[in-house]
């Protein structure tokens, strides 16, 4: 028995990450049609684009996939009543209060589950009724906790005292990862960066390549003072830590930012001056494959561990 299985009615508990600029349909179906979950993410788009994407998902695959909202971007409300109006039956909410809306999706129907990075707000996820909970450590990519918790401290210290299904998420990419978050106590796997570098990722070719090149410690948390980040290193990572030499102030980094740098990094593939947020498991990726061969890869990976471990005994 497995409760996430259950829960989203999929064969593998594997959920991809709802990334921005990453995952449109194509992602998303692509990952439903392998036995995972798909997640479009909706915080790169406008609420007719959102539609859209919900159309076309509905129509390549017949398998459960579900939107991810992080709350604090615009459009909140209109984003909430396309899903409903698409019947879309999923929704893992972030970057918010998760008793803001809540209620108000599952009176719908709709299944919810919450991203967390520290156990007090996994607690707060709890109290609003969630039917489940993300837990993602440090080493996640793109918008992340200050507390710099990681996925090895975080989801024990969730199972310990939550009753509700946890998932894995931050520095999972294969069958070797995901078997430690269960050894943990986690009963699914969030998975983002292996996904963001996929065939079906909404990605430019540009910021999949650069992810391909980087090895260990090319990713860092910051800009914390706005929303944290973890990006990798390039020339705009370069002006923000130049900035904070130069002792800048919140006004002036969120200047340095502007509007739409996400974009101009992963979807249009400046790779110079764009925001490029990924986990810090890019170091491990190596090659673009298709999502059935990742998830195949992943499954097989977690099988093998799990055998291997059955035979371990002290």
């Amino acid at each position: 028995m497995n409760r996430v299985n259950d829960l989203f009615g999929i064969k593998y508990p594997i959920i991809q990450g709802g990334m921005i600029w990453c995952s449109g349909w194509r992602l998303s179906s692509a990952v439903s049609n392998s036995g995972g979950l798909g997640l479009i993410g909706s915080g790169s788009m406008y609420p007719n684009v959102l539609r859209e994407h919900i159309i076309k998902c509905k129509k390549a695959t017949k398998k459960p996939f579900g939107v991810n909202l992080p709350l604090i971007y615009p459009n909140i409300k209109e984003h909430i009543e396309i899903i409903i109006e698409q019947g879309v039956k999923i929704v893992f909410t972030s970057a918010g209060n998760p008793n803001t809306f809540t209620s108000y999706l599952k009176n719908h129907d709709i299944k919810v589950a919450h991203v967390v990075s520290s156990k007090k707000f996994a607690l707060k996820a709890l109290d609003s009724g969630v039917d489940a909970i993300v837990a993602e450590g440090f080493e996640a990519g793109g918008h992340n906790g200050v507390n710099e918790t990681t996925t090895l401290c975080l989801v024990p210290d969730l199972v310990k005292d939550i009753h509700l299904p946890i998932i894995s998420a931050g520095g999972i990419a294969d069958g070797i990862s995901m078997s430690a978050a269960f050894a943990l106590g986690a009963e699914g796997v969030q998975i983002g960066s292996r996904f963001a570098v996929s065939k079906e990722s909404s990605a430019h070719l540009n910021f999949k390549n650069y992810v391909l090149n980087a090895i260990e410690g090319d990713t860092q948390l910051t800009l914390k003072e706005l929303t944290a980040v973890r990006l990798l290193k390039n020339d705009f990572f370069n002006k923000i830590q130049n900035a904070y030499s130069n002792n800048a102030t919140s006004e002036q980094l969120k200047s340095l930012l502007g509007r739409g740098r996400a974009k101009k990094g992963m979807f249009e593939g400046d790779i110079i001056n764009g925001e490029l947020e990924i986990g810090q498991v890019s170091s491990t990726i190596n090659e673009i494959k298709s999502v059935n061969d990742i998830i195949i890869e992943i499954v097989d990976g977690f099988n093998n561990v799990q055998e291997k471990l059955s035979k371990i005994r002290f």
